[in-house]
Order: structure tokens, then C-alpha cells, then sequence
């Protein structure tokens, strides 16, 4: 007859590599995930720069526009200059510093 403890002890073996299994397992597929979320993230980051280019060449051909066709928005162009020349002023404020 088999010793009732040879038994359990065989049974808690199993169950301990079958725990040991699975945590790595997850851990794998855990790593996985984590490199999915970088290569996401990076994607997400240069897909927001290139739409804040687009949106810049955007403005910057708006004003062009305005400006070559003289139309009634001329204010808005100004204003849109001024702005960008205050901000300009900002940034070599800052440099001065």
C-alpha cells in the first residue's frame, strides 16, 4: 500500500508545477502586452506630431491664402499674425533669460 502522505505530497508536487506553469505563462504574456503598449504608444506619438505638422501647414496655408486673395478675413489673418509675433517675442524673452 502507498503511504497516504507519498500521496499527497505527489498531488502538491503536480499542483505547485502546474502553478509554476502558468505564472510563466502570464508572465510571457504580460511582457507581451508591455511591449504591444510601447510599440502603441510610439505609433500614438508620432501619429499626434504629425498631426500637429499637418495642422500647423494647415493654419500656415490658410493665412497665405488670405493674405494672396485679400479677402474679407484679412482681420483674422492679422490677428492670427499678431499672435504668432507675440509668441515669438515670448520665446526670446525666454532665450534672453
Amino acid at each position: 500500500m502507498t503511504d497516504p502522505n507519498n500521496e499527497l505530497i505527489v498531488e502538491l508536487k503536480d499542483k505547485i508545477n502546474r502553478l509554476v506553469q502558468q505564472y510563466q505563462s502570464l508572465r510571457s504574456e504580460v511582457q507581451l502586452l508591455e511591449d504591444e503598449k510601447s510599440r502603441l504608444t510610439s505609433q500614438l506619438e508620432l501619429a499626434s506630431q504629425e498631426y500637429n505638422n499637418l495642422e500647423q501647414r494647415f493654419n500656415n496655408l490658410k493665412i497665405t491664402k488670405d493674405l494672396v486673395s485679400g479677402s474679407t478675413e484679412a482681420s483674422d489673418t492679422k490677428k492670427r499674425i499678431s499672435q504668432i509675433v507675440r509668441e515669438i517675442d515670448k520665446c526670446i524673452a525666454l532665450l534672453n533669460r
